[in-house]
């Protein structure tokens, strides 16, 4: 069983004099992440619930090598994310709702680019794309510039580059912010398809429908912690997840997060 590992992860960034002024603090620095953990395992999806600002964020992106903690480490099947990045990075996937495509491009194009770049053979990367171009319906647009493409056709051609590699791990941040009804419902299908799979799924959302319809487990974080941490079932406790949600929220700001 594939399983990702996150053990009291920490970041904090320097604020300028202007992000002083504009938070009205005189604190020099400013803890994004305060000391996270979790767990997901393969064929399960994982949600990190929480409003804007509160850290989801900068922790998909630790998660994704892109940035390191200050402390603490995740851990994909015992590999550091911060000791062996390039190895972790094979292994997973790192989707943000504003991926930037190449617009002179074709998806044929991009796909070929992206295959060689993670040393796919041709044979494999053949059979790779006939699969997924025919899942997400890429080959209608498959040789279109991506600069004629609507947003939802983009965002199909993001999600398949992403996991051409066949990865373990599939981490997705604001998976559906800008997108219209139906690229929205793509998104969704999609991340249940890898769930289907026996993928390791993470998604980061301010969105409770989002965590509704695709979360096994979820995790609530407010300013950085995370104050809650469990099955949909057991956070949703028969009501819908926005009030218990808020529930949880006034808990925290009452008394402080538990885990």
């Amino acid at each position: 069983m594939d399983t990702l590992r996150v053990d009291n992860i920490v970041k904090t960034f320097a604020l300028s004099t202007a992000q002083q002024k504009s938070l009205g603090t005189g604190e020099k620095k400013k803890t994004a992440v305060g000391g996270i953990s979790f767990t997901a395992r393969s064929g399960e999806v994982f949600g990190l619930l929480g409003p804007n600002g509160a850290g989801k964020t900068t922790t998909m992106r630790i998660l994704a090598t892109l940035i390191k903690p200050d402390s603490g480490d995740a851990f994909f099947n015992d590999i550091s994310a911060v000791k062996q990045p390039e190895k972790v990075k094979s292994s997973l996937a790192f989707l943000t709702g504003d991926l930037k495509l190449d617009m002179k491009s074709t998806a044929n194009q991009m796909f070929d680019f992206f295959s060689r770049l993670y040393h796919i053979s041709a044979e494999n990367a053949g059979k790779r794309k006939e699969m997924l171009f025919e899942r997400f319906g890429v080959n209608k647009f498959a040789d279109t510039r991506i600069s004629k493409l609507s947003q939802g056709q983009r965002q199909k051609v993001s999600l398949v580059i992403s996991v051409l590699h066949d990865p373990s791990f599939i981490i997705f941040d604001e998976p559906t912010n800008g997108l219209d009804i139906l690229a929205a419902r793509d998104v969704r299908d999609f991340i249940l398809n890898m769930k289907k799979e026996g993928k390791c799924v993470i998604i980061s959302t301010h969105l409770f429908d989002l965590v509704e319809k695709v979360c096994d487990r979820a995790a609530m974080i407010i300013d950085g912690k995370i104050v809650v941490n469990d099955t949909l079932e057991n956070l949703m406790q028969g009501k819908p997840l926005e009030d218990a949600f808020y529930d949880y929220y006034l808990q925290y700001t009452n008394g402080g997060a538990s885990e």
